[in-house]
């Protein structure tokens, strides 16, 4: 079992997509969090988003053994390691899950897709990081998801 979810900081004023946000991973071994730290671990969100599906989304379908996913603006990091059934999942203070391909992608899309919906969807249609955050999320639905 692993569990994603991304959010926004409040009080940034007008929405933009350069917003910062926090990454929360819970699995059966453990827990990362950018939430709480100092120095502060948040991330540029959309942007963080985005990396993390595109690198994740070639990760998952054969490219390389390791993937280390480091935010936008931040230290807070993520280590992938492809086993031979399972994908490990950790973070400086240890392992958060083991887990299937198609477990872990799953639920990277669907908290992608939920920051998509009630996040993105404040941004401009034009804006750059929009745009790029949405093609990232439709290809790693293609190609992570539903390979």
């Amino acid at each position: 079992m692993i569990d994603f979810r991304f959010s926004v900081r409040p009080g940034q004023g007008a929405p933009s997509g350069f917003d910062l946000g926090d990454l929360v991973c819970k699995g059966d071994l453990g827990e990362a969090s950018s939430v709480g730290h100092v120095p502060d671990q948040g991330m540029m969100i959309y942007l963080s988003v985005t990396q993390l599906l595109d690198d994740l989304g070639a990760f998952l379908v054969g490219a390389g053994k390791t993937l280390t996913f480091t935010g936008v603006d931040t230290s807070f990091e993520l280590v992938f390691r492809q086993g031979k059934k399972e994908i490990s999942v950790a973070w400086k203070n240890g392992a958060i899950a083991r887990v299937s391909r198609s477990d872990l992608a799953e639920s990277v899309a669907e908290a992608a897709s939920e920051l998509a919906d009630w996040g993105l969807a404040l941004l401009p249609s034009q804006d750059a990081v929009k745009v790029d955050y949405l093609a990232a999320l439709n290809n790693f639905l293609t190609t992570a998801v539903r390979s």
